[in-house]
This record gives C-alpha cells, structure tokens and sequence, in this order.
C-alpha cells in the first residue's frame, strides 16, 4: 500500500495548477458578481486539451482515470476558481460518463469528441421539484410514439442549462405503479435542449453565480429512439454510472475550496497585526487553522482511496459517499474558519473568503445531502432498516 501519485499525476496537478493560476481571484470575484459565464478559463482549459480527460483517446479524449480527473477538479478549485470554475467543465467528466458506457456507437461518435473539444456543453437533467432525492418519484415523461419519444416534464437545478446544446435527460417510460421496483421503467435520452418545446428560467442563488442553475420547462419534446441512452426502462441503473464519480469528483473541488480559503487565512494570521503581534501567534486563531488542515488532509485520504477504487473497477459506493461528506465537511469548516480568521474583514468581498464560505456551502446540499449520505452508510454499510 502507497500514498504516492506517480510521475504523470505529479506533472498533471503541477501543469493544471499553473494553468488555473493565469485566472486570479479578482477574475473570478468579477464573474460571481456580473454572473457572468468565465468564457476566457474556459477555452483555456479547452484549448489545452484538459476537458476530456476522461473520455476515451478513441474520442479525442485523454483516455485517464477519476483520479486524474479529480486531481485535476481540485487544483482547479484550489487555485481560488471554486465552483465557478469546476462547474463550468465537470460534467463532462461524470455526465458523460453514461454515454462512454452505454451510449451507442453513433451517440458516442456524435457527442464525446465535440465535448473533448469543448465546442459541445452537455447538461445532466436528474432533479425535480417534487422529486428531490427520490429519483424513482420523477414526473417527467417519454412516451413512446412510433419511432419517437414525445418527452414532458420539468427539472430543476440544472446546471449550465444556458450554456448547453445538449441534456442528459432521465424520464420515466413506464409509470411507476407499473414496474416491479421503483427503480424499473425509468430511461435516459440525449436530447437537444435548444429548442421552442424547451424553456429556461435562471435561479437566483446564494453562490457561484458565474455558473447559473436552471428550472427547465419540457414541454411535448420530440426525439427520435436514437436519442436513447441503452436500453429502455434501464436508465436508473445507467444513471449510477454517473453518481459514484460525481461525489468523488465533488469530494476534491471541497477540498480545493478548502485549501484555497486555509492559505488565505494562514497568510491573514501572518500579517495582520494586533496587540504588537500577528494573530497567528494567539492559539485561538492558530488551533482552528491546524485543525481546519487535519480535516482536510483526513479527507483526501478518504476521497483518493474512492477515486483509485473506482478506477480499478472496485465496489465504491461507501467511499464514493464518505468523501463526499468528510471533504464537504473538511471544506466548509475551513473556509467558514477563514471568515472567522479575517474577522469583520471577512465578510467584506476585497478578501474572497466570504466566496469560498458561499461556494463551499454548495456541497453540504449537492450533488446529495449530507443526511443522504448518512442514509446510504446506515443503510448500506450498516444493515440498519431504512427510514424513508
């Protein structure tokens, strides 16, 4: 058993993180409050060849594992990005994921090199408004009519809706009185967001504005069979595919989130001047910090442990779940720490931790609840009878 990355990991973090650095905090302080879309990383990262990282060479992809995807994600959100800056490129990593596994060969041929290009956005359509967690409770629709799907419904929270071509969509094509498991009946399609059966509406937010989160209105959407992701009625089980490296990936942006708020609090502690001393000197501002660390270096053993299990075709839903909630943890305490460490200049926005603190407070609710997760371990890990 070894801790270290190899050579190739080494090089990639350093490249990926001296790539993020040409994009400063003010870049993205000034993103977050136009809401505007940070176009210039983007085709940055584009350009560079880093969005399909995960996608099969065959597809123009770099044909690597979620451990390098993640590394990537996190030194991405630790370089003072955040969300705003992983949000803008992590779905195609895991959204698309369901396409390399199960998606045809034209699908695949179609869709996955324009996104390792980035000339293709592909948004990830799971959440309902009545739905919430409990995916098997969706409203939204496909029915079959002859070599088409006619698709209703809404979603909501759906990240980079706007900026999308193209939905990952999960609907039901049987009605959940009618299968044998809540589970059963449920497909995924590829469609075309840009069109008139298709309306958006931005959500107003707390943070990471730059990357805006839509209701999506689908009304009497038309698609062909070939839009279909698999089979029919096995979409649920596709969509898993997508879950697991989702946490994982989001697991390292916390903890990117994390370190980015911990070094700007260190570095208050170091220069801010009371009482003749540095802050840094007084144990009350000194031992959160060294606590805040310990924290995140505990989860991120956590989380590598899940990506590596995860890319050796190992079971990693209970780690996949544990990172999740300990990087979340690790990464909202640390940068709700560094507020505190700033004190009254915290929340003034001239020192970026109070951004840190909002995007960071995004991964307590997403891509899953910290009290789910507590759900899945009670329930999957220890045999307990379910609640819900």
């Amino acid at each position: 058993m070894h801790f270290e990355l190899t050579d190739d990991q080494r090089r990639l973090r350093e490249a990926a993180r001296g790539l993020a650095a040409a994009f400063t905090d003010e870049y993205w302080a000034e993103c977050d409050a136009n809401g505007e879309f940070p176009w210039e990383f983007y085709r940055a990262f584009a350009d560079g060849g880093w969005l399909g990282i995960a996608i099969p060479e065959a597809y123009g992809g770099g044909g690597l594992g979620l451990l390098e995807a993640s590394l990537l994600m996190e030194e991405i959100a630790a370089s003072g990005a955040g969300m705003n800056g992983c949000s803008t490129m992590h779905l195609s990593i895991f959204g698309l994921n369901t396409i390399v596994k199960h998606g045809s060969a034209r699908l695949r041929e179609e869709i996955l090199p324009r996104a390792a290009d980035g000339s293709l956005h592909v948004c990830f359509g799971v959440t309902e408004p009545d739905a919430g967690t409990d995916t098997t409770r969706i409203g939204t629709f496909a029915r079959r009519d002859g070599d088409d799907y006619v698709i209703s419904g809404r979603k909501v929270w759906i990240t980079k809706a706007g900026q999308s071509q193209k939905m990952v969509l999960i609907a039901r094509t049987t009605p959940r009185a009618d299968v044998a498991k809540p589970t059963d009946g449920m497909s995924l399609f590829l469609i075309d967001i840009e069109s008139d059966a298709v309306e958006l509406k931005p959500i107003p937010k707390l943070g990471r504005n730059a990357v805006a989160s839509y209701e999506v209105f689908i009304d009497d959407l038309r698609v062909p069979a070939s839009a279909r992701v698999g089979e029919e009625g096995e979409g649920f089980a596709y969509l898993l595919d997508g879950l697991n490296p989702e946490r994982i990936l989001l697991a390292h942006e916390a903890l990117g989130i994390g370190r980015a708020a911990l070094a700007r609090a260190v570095r208050y502690a170091n220069e801010r001047v009371v009482f003749d001393r540095p802050i840094g000197r007084n144990q009350g501002v000194a031992f959160p910090l060294a606590e805040a660390v310990t924290r995140l270096d505990a989860a991120e053993l956590m989380a590598r442990n899940a990506a590596w299990r995860y890319d050796n075709g190992l079971s990693c839903g209970r780690e996949a779940n544990m990172a999740k909630y300990l990087c979340a943890d690790a990464g909202f305490a640390a940068a709700d720490q560094a507020i505190q460490t700033h004190g009254g200049m915290g929340y003034a926005r001239e020192y970026h931790v109070e951004r840190y603190f909002r995007e960071s407070r995004i991964l307590r609710l997403a891509p899953v609840s910290q009290e789910m997760v507590l759900n899945y371990v009670s329930t999957k890990v220890l045999g307990l009878p379910k609640s819900y």
